[in-house]
C-alpha cells in the first residue's frame, strides 16, 4: 500500500489509482467519441510520461502504470458515448477524486494534484498535436507552431 494512502477506504484508494485514466479520458474525448488512435496515444502517453517523476509519487506512479491501461479501458466503457449526461458524471468523479486528495496530507496532495493538472496538460497537448497533424500535415504558422 502506498504510504500517504493509510487512513483511506479501499474505494478512495481505488478511485485515486484511476484518476489519470479519468482525467486522460475526459480530455482525450474532447467531450465526443474518442478514435481508436486517441485512445492508443492517451495509453502510450500515460506510460511514457506517468505523471510527475517527483520521488514522493514513485509509488503512486508505479501503482497506476500497472493497471492504467485496465482503468482507461473501464472508464471509456463506463462513459461511452460521451453525451451530456455520461460527460458530467465523469467530472462528477474526477470532482471525487478531488475531495480524497483534500484527505491527504498537505505536501502530497499538492504534489498529486499538480502531477495530475500536468498530465491532463500533457494529455490535451497531445491530441491537439493528433488533430493538427492529421488536419495540417505541414507547417502552418500560427496554427501548428
Amino acid at each position: 500500500m502506498i504510504q500517504q494512502f493509510e487512513g483511506l477506504t479501499e474505494e478512495e484508494v481505488i478511485l485515486l489509482l484511476k484518476a489519470p485514466a479519468l482525467v486522460a479520458v475526459l480530455v482525450a474525448s474532447g467531450g465526443n467519441d474518442m478514435t481508436k488512435e486517441e485512445r492508443a496515444e492517451a495509453i502510450n502517453l500515460a506510460h511514457l510520461k506517468t505523471l510527475s517523476p517527483h520521488p514522493d509519487l514513485e509509488a503512486y506512479n508505479k501503482n497506476v502504470d500497472a493497471h492504467f491501461e485496465d482503468n482507461f479501458q473501464a472508464v471509456t466503457q463506463k462513459y461511452t458515448p460521451f453525451d451530456a449526461v455520461r460527460i458530467a458524471s465523469l467530472k462528477k468523479e474526477i470532482n471525487t477524486v478531488n475531495h480524497v486528495i483534500d484527505k491527504l496530507d498537505e505536501p502530497f496532495a499538492t504534489l498529486l494534484r499538480e502531477s495530475l493538472a500536468n498530465y491532463a496538460e500533457h494529455v490535451k497537448k497531445a491530441n491537439r498535436s493528433i488533430f493538427e497533424d492529421f488536419l495540417f500535415p505541414f507547417p502552418l504558422q500560427g496554427i501548428t507552431d
